[in-house]
């Protein structure tokens, strides 16, 4: 067992504690899981460190990191929070219940379990703290009609919470209430724990149905269906969460350049040294990030979030996209897209963000068709990507790290990572024939008649 990243004696000895769990492989996050997927990154911040920050406003200053090896958790949160977050790393992927077991020895109070992409926790914590004073394990009930996705809870007339049943049949599920990855617990629950099969990767769910077939466990009921991050068409739900809260704020940095005629409505943030060239159209909700060059006549419909060192070139149309950093694009339209980072995109780039006949939009995630219950998606792509001129994407395809695409290849289906890819042509070459030519050889026809 790795210990936490600063002493035990250093930290605080009142309040409740916290477990974010960050191990994992990500893998139906895939192209965008080249790092786990709390380390995305909207609004400037990794979705880890806006989780962070959601436990440290609600006052938890004993926050535990379960991370996997070599993700480089530490750099990305920074020093903001030294003495609040320990790290510890989990060895394997053994799932969620074992990552939650190396927390044990340092578990001394009631603490909040939870997924480290949850920062909405912060407007639900004092609706848990109420429920938690009557109950020893408190879960969050959101509606869904996806139930074979999720754990979904099984309710008492009392509304007493009496089971988790994980991924139900179809037409099985005990209500439409799903568990979004946050629990109020007791360091009893670690007692439960010991008592399980410990290899089956949802011994999380299976301690939590031994312990609340003996202890009282009770949910809070959200009536809106906020995101998770299962699927890489979920970053954009997230995003539109981030953006329209009040997390980011309307700015315009003073070192920002804003062109001649450029148009900005709503909630932009604009950082530093930020150029905007002239005829630009935005409208918010936005997150433009320090050193981004938005070229001339473009249109941004948001939400959408450039971070860090995006470059746009003239005529370029972007609306519903998360764009990672130090990424180029020239002209072109990228509608509800996610783009990893470093990636270059040619002029004419097009990606088809809706079917035909209106209808929902399906991907393929480890070889399963999966229905992302959006009529509008165009793709994901991950990091170090170049799309050639006039190339064009249709909906819910996924594109790879390190990818070569060609120019004029229309993209109809997801393509692995370190792949080049580039369309065939069947070029027809004709010898050009003038008009004299053409009379002349009318005539020398006929003569030989």
């Amino acid at each position: 067992m790795t210990s936490p990243s600063h002493k035990q004696e250093k930290r605080k000895t009142t309040g409740y504690q916290a477990v974010v769990l960050a191990a994992g492989k990500s893998s139906r996050y895939w192209p965008l899981n080249k790092r786990h997927k709390s380390l995305t990154r909207m609004a400037g911040k990794t979705l880890l460190w806006w989780t962070i920050k959601a436990l440290d406003d609600c006052g938890i200053k004993d926050i535990i990191v379960v991370h996997s090896p070599g993700a480089d958790i530490r750099n990305e949160i920074g020093q903001e929070f030294n003495g609040r977050v320990s790290f510890l790393i989990q060895p394997e992927p053994l799932g969620t219940g074992n990552a939650l077991l190396l927390a044990k020895p340092f578990i001394k109070k009631p603490f909040l379990l939870i997924h480290p992409y949850k920062f909405f926790v912060k407007e639900i914590f004092h609706q848990l703290v109420r429920e938690k004073k009557q109950n020893e394990v408190v879960f969050v009930g959101l509606p869904t009609d996806r139930p074979q996705d999720y754990g979904i809870l099984r309710f008492s007339r009392g509304n007493r919470v009496l089971e988790i049943c994980e991924n139900p049949a179809p037409r099985t599920e005990p209500s439409n209430l799903r568990t979004p990855g946050i629990y109020f617990l007791e360091p009893i629950y670690f007692d439960y724990y010991e008592r399980i099969t410990k290899e089956k990767e949802d011994s999380l769910i299976g301690a939590f149905n031994l312990l609340i077939k003996e202890k009282r466990a009770s949910a809070i009921i959200l009536k809106q269906d906020l995101p998770t991050l299962k699927y890489p068409w979920s970053a954009l739900l997230v995003l539109d969460y981030l953006l329209n809260s009040d997390r980011v704020k309307k700015y315009l940095a003073k070192s920002a350049v804003v062109g001649k005629n450029v148009v900005i409505k709503d909630k932009v943030f604009i950082g530093e040294k930020v150029i905007i060239d002239d005829n630009t159209v935005i409208h918010g909700p936005c997150y433009i990030a320090n050193n981004c060059h938005i070229g001339a006549s473009n249109v941004l419909r948001g939400p959408v979030d450039l971070e860090e060192g995006v470059v746009t070139g003239a005529f370029a149309e972007i609306k519903n996209c998360l764009i990672g950093r130090g990424t180029h694009v020239h002209s072109g339209i990228f509608g509800d897209s996610i783009i990893g980072e470093n990636c270059r995109f040619g002029a004419g780039f097009v990606v088809a963000n809706r079917r035909f006949d209106r209808g929902n939009i399906f991907s393929i995630v480890k070889e399963k068709r999966i229905d992302t219950h959006l009529t509008y998606f165009g793709f994901a792509v991950g990091d170090n990507t170049s799309f050639g001129v006039n190339s064009s994407i249709m909906p819910g395809v996924f594109v790879g790290s390190n990818c070569v695409i060609g120019p004029n290849s229309l993209v109809n289906e997801n393509i692995s990572d370190e792949i080049t890819f580039y369309a065939t042509f069947n070029n027809v070459v004709k010898k050009r024939i003038d008009c004299h030519e053409t009379r002349s050889l009318e005539h020398e026809t006929q003569d030989n008649k």
